[in-house]
């Protein structure tokens, strides 16, 4: 595949969205939504995933599930306080509605961190991976005082997510943690009973629907490692993304360092779209991307046509004038660079529509 990061800004959204339109029609197709259906049949819990707006942070790839099957909810350094009012509606909204359907659900609170260079872990902690930890921990701690501490049907997992080879970690009830990166093929059958010293709380059906994952980043870790010693994998692990991305609904974004997707969570939504700017600058003086633009995403999911669609529309338009607006204000040379686009999209058959800036 061309390096798309090279290419000249035109060519680079066209790509972008011509990438949004094929993730959709494999997201629609018969084949993808029979896969998920048997999927979710057989691993009936709802997983979803707090982490930071890094585009290196990929959950799915890294566990080689399905599309559509993780819940994502992204902001600056995966830092979340459930008190926000947002944040608090929209995650208690989607465990209500997975509860009310019979199924439990497993929130994945995630920091990232790299073994081999701290100043490729997380700006958003500037690079204090202990605090990150600690942050999750916090939020841990709010989910079992929203929830219960029971974690009968919701229960709050810590996982780290180390970016030089994509390999999660689990921390366990008793502070214990498990590092798929240190494992081999001969500790794959093995993973379920260490899961279950790990997390003697956790229900067994939600192990059950929690191995797959692992056992799928294992198979991840080998793969990076292969292309690293292949030197196929060498400039992936920094920061190239040329994308701010605000709202949700990104989930075609597979391709690693990207875009910076800003989560609509915050009260002070301008500090993560501050902060992503500041990123996107210093890729272009760094010459990790062209320096001739880089593109502001907005875009808002809707489930139903009508009332809920036109919701959908004001949101995205808000969201994307908010954000142009703080590029704008404070790094007015930069703005210059900016191409924005506003879009909304069909949630459940993952179909992007662009509307007029």
């Amino acid at each position: 595949m061309t390096d798309i990061h090279n290419q000249p800004i035109g060519q680079r959204i066209d790509w972008l969205f011509d990438l949004a339109r094929r993730h959709g029609e494999t997201f629609r197709s018969p084949e993808a939504w029979l896969g998920r259906q048997r999927y979710l049949a057989e691993h009936p819990t709802a997983i979803a995933v707090l982490k930071c707006m890094d585009g290196r942070i990929n959950i799915p790839v890294a566990t080689n599930t399905p599309a559509g099957i993780l819940m994502p909810f992204r902001n600056l350094g995966g830092m979340f306080d459930l008190g926000w009012p947002h944040l608090g509606e929209v995650v208690v909204h989607h465990t209500l509605r997975m509860t009310a359907a019979g199924r439990r659900v497993l929130f994945l609170i995630t920091y990232h961190w790299s073994r081999g260079n701290p100043k490729r872990g997380c700006a958003g902690f500037a690079y204090d991976t202990a605090a990150a930890i600690a942050h999750t921990q916090q939020i841990r701690s709010q989910m079992t005082q929203l929830f219960g501490a029971g974690h009968g049907t919701v229960y709050p997992l810590v996982c780290g997510f180390e970016t030089d080879e994509e390999a999660l970690s689990v921390h366990g009830t008793h502070g214990e943690v498990l590092d798929l990166a240190v494992l081999d093929d001969a500790d794959r059958d093995a993973l379920e009973p260490r899961l279950t010293a790990l997390l003697p709380d956790m229900p067994a059906q939600m192990r059950q629907d929690l191995l797959p994952l692992l056992r799928g980043n294992l198979d991840h870790i080998a793969e990076i490692r292969s292309q690293t010693a292949h030197r196929e994998r060498l400039l992936d692990i920094e920061h190239r993304e040329w994308v701010i991305c605000v709202g949700r609904g990104f989930d075609f974004l597979h391709t690693p360092n990207l875009a910076l997707i800003i989560g609509p969570y915050s009260p002070d939504l301008a500090d993560p779209v501050r902060k992503a700017a500041g990123i996107i600058e210093n890729n272009m003086k760094a010459g990790r991307i062209p320096s001739d633009g880089f593109l502001l995403l907005a875009s808002v999911p809707f489930d139903e046509i009508g009332v809920d669609r036109a919701r959908a529309e004001l949101k995205s338009r808000f969201l994307s004038a908010f954000a142009a607006d703080v590029v704008r204000r404070e790094y007015p040379a930069l703005a210059a660079k900016m191409s924005t686009r506003t879009a909304v999209l069909d949630w459940q058959a993952r179909h992007m529509t662009l509307l007029d800036n």
